[in-house]
């Protein structure tokens, strides 16, 4: 099954009542790239190299959040914005984030954990790294 557009999100029929979906959360997502037509080039809404650097920006304010001890609410909106940006990666670039995430934590279930100096890591390894 491909991934839906924002336009096939904006149509899609949400048959569960779970106010918590995941494709309650990309019909949403779908909604503000539509509302601001994301899509036409000239605004670059779909352009990753400025999605990117939106997303370094919105980290950096999520770590700010943090590392300053500001208030849980305030971190928790700038995570927010980060999982919005995220979700309309996917879509910007055309993946089916649901199946791929799917996919990845089959795989990264299965790692064997190591223990740094800055805290436990479950990633792939070879000797090199």
């Amino acid at each position: 099954m491909k991934p839906l557009s924002v336009d096939e999100w904006m149509n899609f029929d949400i048959s569960v009542n779970d106010h918590r979906s995941w494709d309650l959360m990309m019909q949403k997502v779908a909604a503000f790239h539509s509302k601001y037509n994301f899509e036409e080039p000239v605004n670059k809404g779909h352009d990753m190299g400025f999605r990117i650097a939106l997303t370094v920006e919105e980290l950096g304010e999520f770590a700010a959040a943090i590392t300053k001890g500001k208030p849980d609410e305030e971190a928790a909106e700038e995570l927010a914005d980060l999982l919005i940006l995220i979700l309309g990666h996917s879509l910007a670039m055309g993946v089916d984030l649901y199946n791929e995430f799917n996919k990845k934590i089959v795989r990264i279930m299965d790692r064997p954990v190591r223990h740094t100096k800055l805290g436990i890591r479950v990633t792939e390894y070879n000797e090199e790294n």
